[in-house]
């Protein structure tokens, strides 16, 4: 695994009508997280390609986009022709799972696949080798600001544990309720990115509230066993 610990916040907390000047705030992150949200696999309506593509024009920071939509099978492409550097599509709405893994890699972009809180690790069992990320959700997805799931850990210890038995070390992502307060014990449990919405958007200095939740995620990794 990744010895440091990276951060992508998520401009579902951001302010879209500047979205220009909060994507300069967080200069210091290692990705911007765009939540697409389709109204249908989740009850909520967010992002759509083009903002993705205004994430793009704005910032060098590498995009990292959560579809969270019913149908990833069809819309894989709009978000890849965007420009998406990352794209993770969930398990549970995916058709042709290793399909879509295949058109995200050839078009040179990273492949992910997610897990909503009641969907176990063994479902990534048939791709995890196939994979750069691995997204856990710590919180039952369609909306920001939700408090974590503490069951998330174990889910964690068991991808760490999945990925040290078949050599493989994809990114392990948590999404949901993620801040300096608990970063520490998800990264211990085995996570090295790490999205936070509302913990670093709804400080002032967003510099300082990534470099915070960094800072507390790397006293985790002293702690892993």
């Amino acid at each position: 695994m990744l010895e440091d610990v990276l951060i992508a916040p998520s401009i579902l907390s951001a302010d879209i009508a500047n979205l220009g000047q909060d994507l300069e705030a967080i200069s210091t992150a290692d990705f911007v997280h765009v939540d697409v949200m389709d109204g249908h696999f989740v009850p909520n309506l967010t992002f759509g390609p083009n903002v993705v593509k205004a994430v793009k024009r704005v910032t060098s920071i590498p995009a990292d986009v959560h579809l969270m939509i019913s149908n990833p099978d069809d819309m894989v492409g709009l978000y890849l022709e965007a420009g998406a550097d990352v794209v993770t599509f969930h398990w549970e709405a995916a058709t042709h799972a290793h399909r879509i893994v295949s058109a995200i890699h050839d078009a040179g972009a990273k492949a992910g696949i997610s897990l909503n809180p009641a969907t176990p690790v063994s479902a990534l069992d048939a791709i995890i080798e196939d994979l750069d990320l691995v997204l856990i959700m710590s919180v039952n997805p369609g909306f920001g600001g939700q408090c974590f799931i503490p069951g998330t850990l174990r889910k964690l210890r068991q991808v760490r544990a999945l990925c040290a038995e078949r050599g493989v070390n994809p990114l392990i992502e948590v999404d949901g309720g993620v801040g300096a307060a608990n970063a520490a014990g998800i990264v211990e449990a085995g996570a090295n990115l790490l999205v936070a919405g509302s913990a670093v958007y709804g400080k002032q200095d967003r510099a300082a509230a990534i470099a915070e939740i960094r800072e507390a995620g790397r006293s985790g990794l002293t702690r892993r066993a």
